[in-house]
């Protein structure tokens, strides 16, 4: 294994320790969510962090992508690395203010009892983003990962003593997120010393304008991403009711759990790509880490259909939640194609491309909401599940015919074609409902997972036990 692919697994590790933990912590008290609070609850509170994950790119403009990208570029010059961190503070603060001003204003005319919250979450929810990303832009990931991990876990712990011992419901749960993103923000900004590298004598405005020339272009993009990702909650709220919004958040914890496992692996791909992509073997280099990362979670979305059979009425145990088992299928294969478009929008990251980046994900979000729109009072759920699904395809085809452009990166086409009739032979089982079918089918996915993935496998498990044994 060469050095830079050693490198890019050590620091997946490192970052995902603090990532997976709770994340998985999380996943499994989903039980507990589910029999407190009610399909009501759970869909207001989805909603709001929805509205959460809007607001954010459109009053802070994805500061935190731009300073962890320029630090990367500045990791060994002090005084860059001040001027950098100095302005984009002063930059947040200013966007803090004009976007207290924006809650206050609208504040005045929506009564609404989740308006703090809203505004709070925002705020601190940005706040520790930031944070984490100039960590990880000063190539500290240990930092990074203790930092989500007490997030995470804070957010976690808190949820538990909210709602299963006071008994506050949504307003436990918000209340938890706000106070996991207060305990990050205050962790790292004492253990990275963020108030040494702020200098009133560095502000430039010329510096605000490089990070917002580089971030302004990602935030059409995260919009698109916020379309593709959640618009679908807003749509079955109007169309359906928030109950069933409830119901569709609780199918999709089963594909962001994925998602969640996968971006802990891009965090450190981003970075690996950005240092890399112009060594003479980076054509190479991107083949390989695309297709190895494609198999392994063509492999993890098959592996959740194929025994989802065998415990879906043991990690959601509210009867209001059954029909969610329709839908997990069609969000686990949209899961793979999400793998795709982010690993190829790591090459426009790694070029500073971003304008690129908007294009396509604005097509992909128009998709998405034309499909849904089109669908939703036919076949109700089933639409928001297949926009995503169709919107995520159509994202990550242009973007791999695109991206042809920068650099060449070679499909492995006879695994594609394996994996389609797999694939295809699994979900069929699965709406079977029947157990000796899923068995069968189960063994089927197993025999395919170690087919394509036990080279990886057997790389990680050579560099751990290389590890172990030099600790000996």
């Amino acid at each position: 294994m060469q050095g830079k692919e050693k490198q890019l697994i050590k620091n997946t590790i490192i970052v995902g320790v603090g990532k997976v933990c709770t994340q998985f912590i999380s996943f499994f008290l989903l039980p507990l969510y589910t029999s407190l609070l009610s399909a009501e609850e759970y869909g207001v509170v989805d909603l709001l962090n929805t509205y959460v994950a809007l607001l954010i790119p459109v009053f802070f403009f994805q500061t935190d992508q731009a300073v962890f990208r320029f630090l990367i570029d500045a990791r060994d010059r002090a005084e860059e690395r001040k001027n950098i961190i100095t302005n984009c503070a002063f930059a947040t603060m200013a966007q803090i203010v004009v976007y207290m001003l924006f809650c206050v204003t609208v504040g005045s005319f929506l009564k609404n009892e989740y308006m703090f919250f809203l505004a709070a979450n925002v705020v601190l929810s940005m706040g520790a983003n930031l944070l984490l990303q100039i960590s990880r832009g000063l190539g500290d990931n240990m930092t990074y990962s203790v930092g989500s991990l007490i997030c995470g876990a804070g957010t976690v712990i808190l949820n538990v003593i909210f709602i299963a011992f006071l008994k506050m419901g949504a307003v436990g749960m918000l209340t938890a997120t706000m106070l996991g993103n207060l305990m990050c923000i205050l962790y790292i900004f004492f253990r990275k010393q963020i108030y040494s590298c702020i200098d009133v004598k560095k502000r430039s405005w010329p510096m605000v304008k490089a990070l917002w020339k580089y971030s302004l272009p990602l935030v059409p993009n995260q919009l698109s991403w916020w379309i593709v990702n959640t618009s679908d909650r807003l749509i079955i709220k109007w169309a359906i009711g928030i109950a069933s919004n409830g119901i569709y958040s609780a199918a999709n914890k089963f594909s962001a759990m994925a998602i969640t496992v996968f971006n802990i692996f891009n965090l450190t791909w981003t970075e690996s790509a950005a240092l890399h992509v112009k060594d003479g073997d980076s054509e190479t280099f991107f083949t390989k880490i695309f297709n190895s990362t494609l198999r392994l979670f063509i492999a993890i979305s098959f592996g959740v259909i194929a025994f989802m059979p065998f415990v879906f009425k043991l990690l959601i145990t509210g009867e209001g939640y059954a029909s969610a088992y329709q839908q997990i299928p069609i969000l686990m294969l949209s899961t793979i194609f999400n793998v795709m478009v982010s690993l190829l929008g790591s090459v426009y990251v790694a070029l500073k491309k971003t304008g690129e980046i908007a294009k396509t994900s604005i097509l992909s979000a128009v998709i998405n909401i034309a499909v849904n729109v089109a669908l939703i009072n036919r076949i109700g759920l089933y639409a928001a599940s297949i926009s995503t699904l169709v919107s995520y395809c159509a994202m990550a085809i242009y973007r791999l015919i695109d991206v042809q452009k920068y650099i060449k990166i070679k499909v492995d086409l006879k695994m594609i074609a394996v994996s389609i009739a797999v694939g295809s032979a699994i979900v069929s089982i699965y709406y079977t409902r029947n157990m000796q079918l899923c068995i069968w089918g189960t063994l089927l996915y197993v025999a395919f997972a170690l087919f394509y993935n036990i080279d990886t496998l057997k790389s990680c498990i050579a560099m751990i036990r290389t590890k172990l044994l030099r600790k000996q």
